[in-house]
């Protein structure tokens, strides 16, 4: 019988996938002071999870766990805990 392999990179992209599915988007936080608006998110070649965060037609992309989220925060919010909690255990 096959057995599933869950590696690192298989678990990653069922939180991106969870995050794609679940997190409301757009949304407004703020970074470093000043509004943005998370449009998307974006799974980097580094294997990081990403938010595309746009100000003034600018667009940046910003690692999701470096985002302080608004209160209430966005729906599907709970998986950019997962996805938090899941880092740790790599480190």
């Amino acid at each position: 019988m096959p057995q599933l392999v869950h590696t690192p990179n298989s678990q990653l992209a069922g939180l991106f996938t969870m995050m794609e599915d679940n997190l409301r988007l757009p949304f407004e936080t703020e970074i470093f002071g000043l509004k943005v608006t998370v449009e998307r998110i974006d799974l980097t070649e580094g294997d990081e999870i990403v938010a595309v965060c746009k100000r003034s037609g600018k667009r940046q992309k910003v690692p999701i766990l470096d985002l302080s989220l608004p209160s209430p925060p966005p729906e599907g919010a709970e998986w950019i805990a997962a996805y938090r909690y899941w880092r740790r255990g790599l480190q």
